[in-house]
């Protein structure tokens, strides 16, 4: 009996990473897309009405990660013009830079943004308070992950907290709705400053699939400044570790 579990571990492999600095995606993952420029772009003209969220614009043509939901479907109907890679280096500090052109070749972090006491005071312990504000469940779920043996952020000192009088920071999740606007405003009162705002997901960078609903309520984003934009359904791991590192200064992109 401890013969089978010592051989189902064995073909586990190594999973834990020993430098999360250095780290290559499957090539199946979508990340980064590139974009290209054809003489006939019907297909792009034709990719932009699938897209469920609007992500693609045509003229110019560019695709808005804080939009895109990853699904894939635009490069099956416009593989010469849309291919995804498997960089997940997709964070930044500013929504614009989430805009993709065929002349982006990596999203730009913009660390002149970044906010002088940010990596002053959090490059050593940096505690963060999720909240799902209407989300799917999937991002919470990747979140979690970053504290697994896999990935193990815990080793610099980043962690989630439960409570928001002893975190630093807020990470937000899902479309934000109506019935979790106020108790969004709560938490992020709680939090002493100076706080970390950190937008997680595409569905809390423009509403996604849910930006025209009437239960919608975007007023917190309108009102307070964002450190961090990370797109993704659901963002990844290691985009959430890459952007955290990249604003505390222990890396730079």
């Amino acid at each position: 009996m401890i013969y089978s579990k010592i051989k189902v571990l064995h073909s586990h492999g190594w999973q834990y990473i020993p430098d999360l600095n250095d780290v290559t995606l499957t090539e199946e993952f979508r990340g980064r897309p590139e974009l290209t420029v054809t003489d006939d772009m019907s297909d792009v003209e034709a990719a932009a009405k699938l897209c469920p969220t609007g992500a693609i614009s045509t003229a110019p043509f560019s695709l808005d990660l804080g939009r895109c939901l990853f699904c894939g479907e635009c490069a099956l109907r416009a593989p010469r013009n849309i291919r995804f890679t498997n960089d997940y280096k997709i964070g930044t500090t500013s929504r614009e830079a989430l805009v993709v052109t065929p002349e982006t070749k990596q999203i730009d972090f913009h660390p002149e943004l970044v906010r002088k006491e940010i990596p002053k005071l959090f490059s050593r312990s940096l505690k963060l308070r999720q909240v799902s504000a209407a989300g799917d469940a999937s991002i919470e779920m990747e979140l979690n992950a970053t504290g697994n043996v896999n990935f193990d952020f815990g080793r610099y000192g980043i962690e989630f907290t439960a409570s928001p009088r002893h975190s630093d920071g807020v990470v937000i999740t899902g479309p934000i709705s109506k019935n979790m606007s106020e108790p969004l405003d709560i938490c992020y009162a709680a939090i002493p400053e100076p706080k970390i705002t950190i937008i997680c997901g595409s569905e809390a960078c423009s509403g996604g699939l849910f930006s025209e609903s009437k239960a919608i309520d975007r007023h917190f984003i309108e009102q307070h400044h964002v450190d961090l934009w990370l797109p993704g359904a659901p963002t990844h791991p290691m985009t959430f570790i890459d952007a955290v590192m990249n604003l505390i200064g222990k890396k730079q992109r």
